[in-house]
């Protein structure tokens, strides 16, 4: 049995990324969150671990013997996303899926971007087999459409639905060979 741990547990786009990846045979997901109510999906079959991802001892302990990390978080993207390798270094988990933002790599980077930009330099340079996906703005739409770029290819397309990221996601999911080592940018066509 894969087993993955979603951190960031309580997101928007974690609740679709949790319920894609309920849908695959033999995963068992943990799902992390500073407060375990405020996650939106149906916990059963899962584990739920509550833990600020600053909070080392417990991060560690709630990724110990997982297979692959998902990383949905904002704030302090740099240091959280810091102390979540730490902990997949010490612990051996070496699969990270994360996600940052379109526009990381324009310059002058906007300073709303910079956050983003870091967790995707730190994930780089961490030796682990990632993926970072830097998706256009978020929309609701239930539809499942969306193109990928580079890094250093121009982004095109306009906003993706949650639905679509997280169908992504649960395919490296189900076979986490796919995009490995890729720094992706993810949108719908246009």
């Amino acid at each position: 049995m894969k087993k993955v741990i979603v951190i960031g547990a309580a997101g928007s786009l974690a609740k679709h990324v949790i319920d894609e990846v309920k849908k695959l045979p033999d995963v068992h997901l943990t799902l992390l969150a500073r407060n375990r109510s405020r996650i939106l999906n149906d916990t059963t079959g899962c584990s739920v671990a509550e833990a600020d991802v600053m909070d080392h001892d417990n991060l560690k302990k709630a990724m110990t013997g997982q297979d692959i990390v998902y990383v949905n978080l904002a704030g302090n993207l740099e240091a959280l996303t810091k102390n979540i390798v730490k902990a997949m270094h010490e612990t051996g988990v070496k699969r990270v899926i994360a996600i940052s933002s379109i526009g990381i790599y324009d310059t002058p980077l906007r300073s709303v971007l910079v956050p983003y930009r870091k967790l995707a330099d730190v994930i780089e340079a961490s030796g682990l087999d990632y993926t970072i996906l830097r998706p256009d703005w978020f929309t609701n739409d239930n539809n499942i459409d969306y193109a990928l770029t580079k890094k250093g290819e121009p982004e095109t397309g306009k906003a993706v639905s949650r639905r679509s990221i997280a169908a992504f996601i649960a395919s490296i999911i189900e076979n986490p060979e796919l995009h490995k080592n890729e720094n992706l940018g993810i949108s719908k066509p246009e």
